[in-house]
């Protein structure tokens, strides 16, 4: 494997830190975590800086509204704004890294190019409608139902967990279009307006204190038809597609920022004493060797999305289900650096903590990627 940088490569990365040396310190104040409103209006704004610089879905095709960039300017990118401290994608998280690619690779000609654009410049948010009340990470288990009625779908039944709902414009919904099929067959994916009647948002608060999730009630929503990504009964494989993206390659910026952390651990542990402790300094090597080797998993798995025409594969699963653990072990390590005191006066350092908790549930909770990795990778029978 040649990990070694192109001529154009440095050129590429060159020019990116020049571009962002100079934007970063125009842009605005960084408005309240409360305020989901600003929020959005702040990331749509950073998203146009991206448009209008070309910067913008860099590695999407060129007929989705991409670059066509390869892998690795795709994690130069990466590496560079995360390093510059440049805003992520925030409200637009779903719609750039979940429902974007998703229509990208299974969209027709006409919802690509009525979707992605928006996405692209910021122009409008996405929130992911899949988990429900009664199925949490068991997907196959959902029963928000949608029946047909000439031209449209009528939708009812309730969400959970819908990120970015309360300022979204469209909702990648699944629904069960075939109640008498088997569990994994008879769900439908839909792109569902957040403005259309029978919708009604009610946002929930997490331990860390935010609302980034909602609950989302559903009375008769009335669906086109011509909304629908793939056949019908057959969303099942369109979400595996959407699943591969998030577990895949959705993380990617966020391993720069946890080898960023642990460094800034490694400084104030020398600065306050506690690098003197052994069990410690075995912590923190290993969490460095952990995140190093996730971060060639990464660029294996942008890699081998870029050999498959742009869907990650089940390498995804497996650098999921250890990110999500090494990011909560990097969370315990800032807990020891830092100690009690300083973690009850940092909020910052607080909410990060909190948020680690989490990710051993979202994007699929571990044991479903251990079923995964057992069954996909691994060749094992399925458990009874």
């Amino acid at each position: 494997m040649d990990l070694t940088y192109t001529q154009e490569e440095q050129e590429f990365r060159a020019r990116l830190r020049e571009w962002l040396a100079k934007e970063l310190p125009a842009l605005p104040p960084r408005p309240s975590p409360d305020d989901w409103p600003a929020r959005r209006a702040y990331d749509a704004g950073w998203q146009r800086r991206l448009f209008d610089a070309g910067y913008a879905g860099l590695h999407w095709p060129l007929d989705a509204g991409g670059r066509d960039a390869t892998p690795t300017q795709h994690l130069i990118f990466l590496e560079e704004t995360e390093r510059a401290g440049a805003p992520y994608v925030g409200a637009n998280f779903v719609g750039l890294l979940h429902a974007g690619p998703t229509i990208a690779a299974e969209g027709t000609a006409a919802q690509r190019a009525r979707w992605l654009p928006p996405v692209l410049r910021g122009d409008e948010m996405w929130c992911q409608g899949f988990s429900e009340p009664d199925a949490g990470s068991d997907l196959a288990s959902l029963r928000t139902r949608a029946v047909r009625d000439g031209e449209d779908y009528v939708v009812t039944g309730s969400k959970i967990w819908t990120s970015h709902a309360e300022v979204a414009d469209w909702c990648e919904l699944l629904v069960r279009t075939d109640p008498g099929a088997p569990k994994h067959r008879g769900i439908t994916w839909l792109a569902m307006p957040m403005d259309a009647p029978g919708i009604t948002v009610r946002p929930l608060r997490t331990l860390a204190g935010s609302a980034e999730f909602a609950e989302v009630f559903l009375d008769e929503v009335r669906v086109p038809a011509a909304n629908r990504v793939g056949a019908e009964n057959d969303g099942w494989r369109v979400t595996m597609v959407t699943l591969s993206f998030e577990r895949g390659t959705a993380f990617v910026g966020e391993v720069v920022a946890c080898r960023r952390t642990l460094a800034l651990l490694a400084r104030t542990a020398k600065e306050n004493g506690r690098w003197d402790d052994p069990v410690l300094r075995r912590t923190l090597g290993r969490l460095h060797g952990e995140l190093g080797a996730l971060w060639r998993l990464t660029q294996w798995n942008v890699s081998e999305s870029e050999r498959s025409g742009g869907v990650p594969g089940t390498g995804g699963s497996i650098f999921k289900l250890a990110y999500s653990h090494a990011r909560q072990e990097l969370y315990d390590a800032a807990a020891q650096v830092l100690g009690a005191g300083s973690l009850a006066l940092d909020e910052e350092w607080v909410l990060d903590r909190l948020s680690s908790l989490s990710y051993t549930i979202a994007a699929g909770t571990s044991q479903i990627q251990r079923n995964i990795v057992a069954e996909r990778v691994l060749g094992l029978p399925k458990g009874r």
